[in-house]
């Protein structure tokens, strides 16, 4: 995961009140402002029911979490996966009398002990307006003490290192200085549905959290070849839905019998069609699936060139199958940028887990590069049964809700959706 916390916000956060939350690049959707910011507010006090003691109001453009006692750091690692805030800050709160608002600062900035040379400023800005002191002489008022004290720091009102924030309110002063960096994008679900193809690598997660953090809600698609793939294998995908499930609360993963379809493609004597035909298959089962789930796109984590699937002419081939949006996240990213990310959210280490998917079993020697749309359409519309093995493994399939905590459970349809709602929303 990714460092929550450089050294001044950590201690920012030992010494916090409560946490400042600023939403994101959404604030500039107009009318759709409020359905979004209440997203976001749900999402979060969704978060919040295992912190009792921890409480939530909203202003514009802001949230803002009362600690009363629940741990900041812990708390703030939790807050930052939220799609929709772009950043989080560790807020001391005192009484908005000028004395409080010097002393209070005062010891913010002996917590954070900065070295000799570090430049400075304070930013006051007055909310409250029956506040005695405007902005610019209460920058003056709290930086003349603060240098007096700290003689070591270096005045400089354009780029500081530290910037010393102080919001003066009419129920209380907020005072700041770091920003913890938050997912941003979008709020869960305010995008629409889609369905992700996961499997066991690196490539299809990335794609499933990038999605969902433009605001779409993910369902999980994995084609499974028992006795070809093992349990592990299965528990793997598990695990990786459970890690994009930290950033959505809960997340459907679809299991799907694959074995019946993929090896009717075997002693067709096309083997080097056999992974753009099997990918088809996925193809045409997921377009099943998301009409069944009312999703209105698919998610692969393509990247353009990386494997022999994933030339512009394979692509064009495998999508052909489909008339829904197909969603390619990754298409035109490098593998180093792909891995970064992976290690970022959580699913590199289980990615590389080497348990072996339905596809890499089956990977011929020689895959095309430039497949035949005619001669792929012809074997399947000769291929004895094809379309009723598509309906059996579409029959077939098990449905699991995935949360954080490993609690997950068959689905059986509208009940699941309620349990799902019932836990999350």
């Amino acid at each position: 995961m990714i460092e929550v916390t450089t050294a001044g916000a950590a201690k920012s956060l030992a010494y916090a009140d409560l946490l400042l939350l600023r939403f994101g690049e959404f604030t500039l959707k107009g009318k759709n402002r409020a359905r979004f910011e209440k997203s976001v507010l749900r999402h979060v006090k969704e978060l919040l029911k295992i912190y009792p003691r921890a409480e939530i109001s909203k202003e514009f453009g802001r949230l803002y979490v009362a600690l009363n006692g629940e741990p900041a750091e812990t708390l703030a690692e939790t807050l930052r996966n939220v799609f929709g805030i772009v950043s989080i800050s560790p807020v001391k709160a005192c009484a908005s009398r000028l004395e409080d608002i010097v002393e209070t600062s005062r010891a913010f900035l002996e917590r954070l002990a900065p070295e000799p040379g570090t430049t400075f400023k304070v930013d006051a800005r007055r909310v409250w307006k029956a506040f005695p002191h405007g902005s610019l002489e209460l920058n003056k008022l709290v930086s003349t003490p603060l240098l007096q004290g700290y003689p070591g720091l270096l005045v400089d009102v354009k780029a500081p290192q530290l910037e010393l924030k102080v919001e003066v309110r009419e129920t209380q002063t907020l005072i700041f200085c770091e920003n913890i960096a938050g997912v941003g994008g979008f709020p869960l679900g305010t995008s629409g549905k889609a369905m992700l193809l996961l499997s066991g690598g690196i490539d299809s997660p990335v794609a499933g959290w990038s999605s969902m953090r433009r605001g779409l809600e993910v369902e999980c698609i994995h084609f499974y070849s028992f006795p070809y793939t093992s349990e592990l294998a299965r528990q793997k995908v598990v695990d990786l839905a459970r890690v994009l499930s930290r950033y959505s609360g809960g997340i459907k993963l679809h299991l799907v019998p694959f074995t019946e379809v993929q090896t009717a493609f075997t002693g067709i004597g096309q083997d080097n069609l056999m992974i753009t035909l099997m990918r088809r298959a996925m193809l045409r089962i997921a377009t099943k699936l998301a009409e069944r789930e009312g999703a209105l796109a698919l998610v692969t984590g393509d990247s353009l060139g990386q494997v022999a699937s994933q030339t512009l002419s394979s692509m064009n081939a495998i999508g052909r199958t489909t008339e829904l949006p197909l969603l390619r996240p990754l298409v035109m990213m490098d593998k180093s940028e792909i891995i970064d990310l992976s290690k970022r959210i959580g699913t590199y280490e289980l990615s590389i887990l080497p348990y072996e998917d339905c596809c890499t079993l089956f990977v011929p020697k020689s895959p095309t590069t430039n497949p035949n749309l005619r001669i792929l359409e012809r074997i399947e519309a000769t291929l004895p049964g094809y379309n009723e093995r598509l309906d059996a493994a579409l029959e077939g399939t098990e449905t699991v809700l995935i949360t954080p905590y490993g609690n997950e459970r068959p689905s059986d349809g509208a009940a699941m959706e309620a349990g799902l709602q019932e836990e999350w929303f």
